[in-house]
């Protein structure tokens, strides 16, 4: 998919710049083309003739060279992509806010391709409400964030503001660019749940799970790239309110009630429904409506089952529209997911397994594909931005009238 792509890479002032030389090699190894801007204070970090020699290109540091003034303009015009990584703080600064005091930012105000950035600072910098503010000032403009990740920082400290790896990156551009290929899914409305739930045990306890909703937010971003209306039903999933919502209508529910009631408000109008949420099976009967101490022992608590979206779904379809379920597995993983099928009335199953290392929070997923005509359809582990892709061309290949 990168293959003749033109990227431009913006490097701004950060030690995760050393990042980038590894990034490079596995752009040109993919057959992209790729030319780099550096910010001043980018040339500390990296040097620019090891980037030159491993991009094939001249490095750009400056507006003028000698004679030669590096066009800004023609450079924005020239790329497929405008990615900014490492992206500083100040950088970002400058960016939220229109200044032009060097060649990155002359470049990034007349780039004509979409922009892609990857912020790396410290854990404190990154969630300055300023920083926060500005971060929110570029997302309105329809750049894509690559949130940065929590883990070891420049400072010794453990926390968040670590930009993406390159292999990551490398998978976001990739999805990127195979998602803004197609707009197959245009005129069609889908309905996707996202997260866990939370079910109250008292105002500050409940019964949860460790759902990241990143599954369900792939799939989001997948089908809103293709060209869906798409409403995503979002559990509480804080991590998911930092990717890019823009383009989809985004519900917040915390418990099974509430993910019900809104799939059913918006189901009659759905044409696919992807039901990717770990919802909870169960809740307390009784809710206190005080704190319970622990002084008065340990709760019994009673439960009750929450009420079945996917079987409901599932009994309201019609014949043109799509219900899809996944089917997290421990054993007898194929007829589990194949009962929960036929049970359930959906069209798919989505069967992954915790013997094939799924698990919440993954940025990766192995899955097999279950329809109700008896195909199957199996795919070796991925990124889940790729397993999206694999599911919604699934959904559009085999041919269900609905599509």
């Amino acid at each position: 998919m990168l293959a003749g792509k033109k990227i431009a890479i913006g490097i701004s002032g950060s030690i995760a710049a050393y990042k980038i030389v590894h990034l490079v090699r596995l752009l040109v190894k993919e057959k992209a083309a790729v030319k780099i801007i550096m910010t001043p204070a980018a040339k500390d970090f990296v040097s620019p003739l090891v980037l030159a020699t491993l991009s094939r290109n001249e490095v750009l540091t400056d507006m003028a060279t000698g004679n030669t003034w590096a066009n800004h303009v023609a450079l924005g015009r020239w790329a497929d992509l405008l990615l900014i990584a490492p992206l500083s703080c100040n950088t970002l600064a400058k960016m939220a806010n229109g200044h032009c005091d060097n060649l990155l930012l002359s470049v990034y105000l007349s780039a004509t391709c979409p922009v892609m950035v990857a912020p790396a600072m410290d854990e404190d910098m990154w969630k300055h409400p300023a920083t926060q503010k500005n971060m929110e000032q570029i997302r309105s403009f329809g750049h894509s964030i690559l949130s940065p990740s929590h883990g070891e920082l420049a400072s010794g400290l453990i926390g968040e503001g670590r930009m993406e790896e390159p292999e990551n990156i490398i998978r976001q551009i990739d999805a990127f660019f195979s998602a803004t290929a197609k707009t197959d899914l245009t005129g069609k409305k889908i309905l996707i749940t996202a997260g866990p739930t939370q079910e109250a045990i008292d105002p500050v306890r409940y019964i949860g799970n460790r759902s990241s909703g990143k599954m369900g937010y792939t799939l989001a971003a997948e089908c809103r790239n293709r060209g869906a209306d798409v409403v995503l039903i979002l559990g509480p999933a804080p991590e998911i309110l930092k990717e890019d919502l823009s383009g989809m209508t985004v519900i917040k529910v915390t418990s099974a009630e509430e993910m019900y009631n809104a799939c059913i408000n918006h189901f009659s109008t759905t044409d696919i429904a992807l039901m990717a949420a770990a919802v909870a099976d169960y809740r307390p009967e009784q809710v206190s409506t005080e704190k319970i101490k622990k002084e008065k022992g340990a709760p019994e608590l009673h439960l009750v089952k929450t009420k079945d979206i996917l079987a409901r779904l599932g009994h309201l379809k019609t014949d043109r529209q799509i219900v899809l379920g996944f089917a997290l597995e421990t054993h007898n993983e194929a007829s589990n997911a194949l009962e929960k099928l036929r049970k359930k009335n959906a069209d798919y199953i989505v069967m992954n397994s915790l013997n094939d290392g799924a698990a919440f929070g993954a940025d990766t997923n192995k899955i097999t594909i279950y329809s109700k005509d008896g195909a199957q359809f199996p795919f070796e582990s991925k990124p889940k931005t790729a397993v999206a892709r694999d599911i919604i061309d699934t959904i559009l290949k085999t041919g269900f009238p609905a599509i």
